[in-house]
């Protein structure tokens, strides 16, 4: 029997964290984490930088970096001058990183997770929803039968259950809204919906949600001003081979 949580039967699908990406299976999966990892993802892909996604920053991080001969960011509350971590900016100024394992608990998390489920899985941010939403309808045109699925990360409440983070939500019904194609889920729908609400207020928004406020309050305002360069990058991260790698 169908799973009644799999929107079977719609071609364009949305869910929220790691029990949402194993229930609603897509042929196409967009991980959406606007604060930080998937933006952080993008603004490395710019760079031409691979990003190896991994769930956490420990002694089996260290060597999964080193089997890649890769740099293994560091907490962004740990990070030095010099250092690499999940805060965008450390990536814009790094230099001669050309391989980043960026673990997280959230979207590195899914993205692992996926990669191991035979779906092709792409990063999404507000940076690059379009971008990945334009390359998403070319092999949508080419395959009738391709299913999409946005996957909203989330973040973690302190006792571990799923906390709805509004701006993975508009991230996620950004890309959607830019998809040529019928057949959206009611909860795509619904993510659709909430991006157009506040499409012409995102940028002052996104610094006002709560993930917004938490960073800036923990010293990361220009965390949040990157992430809100919506449609500024034209990079399409695709998980291969392990690493998050542009397709432009």
């Amino acid at each position: 029997m169908t799973s009644p949580y799999a929107q079977h039967g719609f071609r364009v699908g949305f869910d929220w964290g790691p029990v949402g990406a194993g229930v609603v299976a897509g042929h196409l999966v967009a991980v959406v984490d606007v604060l930080s990892f998937t933006t952080a993802v993008t603004v490395a892909t710019d760079l031409g930088i691979d990003v190896y996604p991994y769930r956490w920053r420990d002694e089996t991080a260290v060597a999964y970096a080193s089997q890649y001969d890769a740099h293994l960011a560091v907490g962004r509350s740990e990070a030095g001058p010099g250092d690499v971590s999940l805060s965008p900016v450390t990536i814009r100024q790094a230099t001669g990183v050309t391989r980043l394992v960026l673990p997280s608990p959230n979207g590195s998390t899914i993205a692992q997770q996926l990669s191991e489920s035979g779906a092709t899985v792409i990063a999404v941010s507000l940076r690059n929803r379009l971008a990945a939403a334009q390359w998403a309808n070319q092999r949508l045109a080419a395959d009738p039968s391709l299913k999409v699925v946005a996957i909203a990360a989330g973040e973690r409440w302190p006792d571990g259950s799923l906390r709805p983070a509004v701006e993975d939500l508009w991230g996620a019904g950004g890309f959607l809204s830019a998809l040529e194609t019928d057949g959206l889920s009611p909860e795509a729908r619904a993510a659709v919906a909430a991006y157009d609400a506040v499409a012409d207020e995102l940028p002052t928004l996104l610094h006002d949600c709560a993930g917004g406020r938490e960073l800036t309050q923990y010293g990361y305002p220009e965390d949040v001003r990157i992430a809100a360069e919506v449609d500024q990058s034209r990079s399409v991260p695709v998980l291969k081979d392990g690493k998050l790698t542009t397709s432009i």
